[in-house]
């Protein structure tokens, strides 16, 4: 058991923050009930999740209505592009929706629109990325069509940290929307909510998406803005509840912990400067360290806390496992495809080939790291990239 733990794998999930933990308690045993009733008890808990959305209102500066919350950003992305396509096929059911997003989206994403295309319900078009891991705004008028209802571009990629120019998008949007208030704009923003401006208006989307547990907040929290007007349809009957978008009981003690979580993001948004500068210290002691190593994406135009490295003739999972008996927790990519054999869509789209993809591994910093953890990573790593590169059958 290795004695030491360095956790740098922040854009899979956070630690929940302990003052957050300390506004969820109560929910769990004291003020448990169901916020449906008409009781005492159960007002208790719809008072909790009206203060909940007032906070997350406030974070994405949008009325209070226009949140609702999900079971977290699969579900909000679902929600928002199969909302979008089951409401325009009830109304113009002779006509099949077209659909714009990222070779680059999370999974939650790419997978629904390539469901949607396979069961024949969508037509879709993957806008290629530069070498940075960015969209062109203009490739989205140049691919648009009469029948396109919804554009989804991710604000930054959870891979390697790319920032996509939302705000050009969505002028190229508003200056083409039809009458009918087609096409939808649709952001996931789950991995950006910790460190850049989320205000919906200025960012000019209809919709957008974050979570919980990327901001220090619980697992299985979500939410999905979405502008008064936007045509979408619900995917889950049931008793009514989120304005009859999204039924079922909600998690009370999760939602407060999500609503505090999303208010100590302003307190912490100080750090993002000293993250991004442990994050360039690592990239500049580990290619100081060791010889063939390559930066994937561009970290001046990404997020902060994310540095994505590709090991010539060393496979990504081997140094994984590696960094984990030395009690360091990284990943190969994205968690939700991290189990995948297949070479990750992102550092394919700007590039790399698959042993390149397969050879990369993403640190991601977040608020506890700190410069002893990541010279500890600078100690150990070369060794064990050594070890690899010396067994590995990989001579390129």
């Amino acid at each position: 058991m290795a004695k030491k733990t360095v956790y740098l794998d922040n854009a899979s999930t956070t630690p929940v923050d302990s003052g957050v933990f300390e506004q969820m308690k109560p929910y769990f045993i004291k003020q448990y009930g169901n916020p449906s009733g008409i009781h005492l008890v159960a007002e208790d808990a719809s008072k909790a999740i009206n203060k909940a959305r007032k906070q997350v209102a406030q974070f994405l500066a949008c009325l209070e209505e226009e949140v609702y919350f999900t079971s977290g950003a699969t579900e909000s992305n679902n929600l928002a592009i199969q909302g979008v396509v089951k409401k325009f096929k009830q109304d113009n059911p002779q006509t099949k929706p077209h659909l714009i997003l990222s070779a680059i989206e999370h999974p939650s994403v790419l997978n629904t629109c390539l469901a949607l295309k396979k069961e024949g319900l969508a037509e879709i078009t993957l806008l290629k990325v530069s070498e940075e891991g960015i969209v062109e705004a203009k490739d989205v008028k140049k691919f648009m069509r009469p029948n396109t209802v919804l554009v989804s571009i991710m604000y930054a990629n959870n891979e390697i940290g790319s920032l996509q120019p939302l705000k050009e998008i969505a002028k190229i949007i508003s200056n083409n929307k039809k009458e009918t208030g087609y096409p939808i704009f649709h952001s996931d923003a789950v991995q950006a909510a910790n460190y850049l401006d989320c205000s919906v208006k200025k960012l000019g989307v209809d919709l957008l998406t974050i979570n919980g547990h990327k901001i220090y907040g619980p697992k299985g929290t979500g939410v999905l803005y979405v502008k008064q007007g936007t045509p979408i349809s619900r995917l889950a009957y049931g008793g009514g509840q989120e304005q009859n978008l999204r039924s079922g009981t909600e998690n009370v003690a999760a939602i407060v912990g999500l609503g505090e979580a999303v208010v100590k993001l302003k307190s912490a948004s100080n750090k993002a400067k000293q993250i991004a500068k442990l994050r360039d210290r690592l990239i500049e002691k580990i290619q100081k360290n060791i010889e063939d190593v390559k930066v994937n994406g561009q970290p001046k135009k990404s997020l902060p806390n994310i540095a994505n490295l590709s090991f010539k003739r060393a496979e990504g999972e081997s140094i994984v496992f590696e960094l984990s008996e030395k009690g360091i927790a990284a990943s190969t990519g994205s968690s939700c495809g991290s189990k995948s054999l297949k070479p990750s869509h992102v550092l394919t789209a700007i590039g790399l080939t698959p042993i390149g993809a397969h050879s990369s591994v993403r640190f991601s910093l977040g608020r506890q790291t700190k410069k002893a953890d990541i010279d500890y990573l600078a100690k150990v790593l070369p060794s064990i990239i050594k070890r690899l590169r010396a067994i590995s059958g990989n001579k390129k």
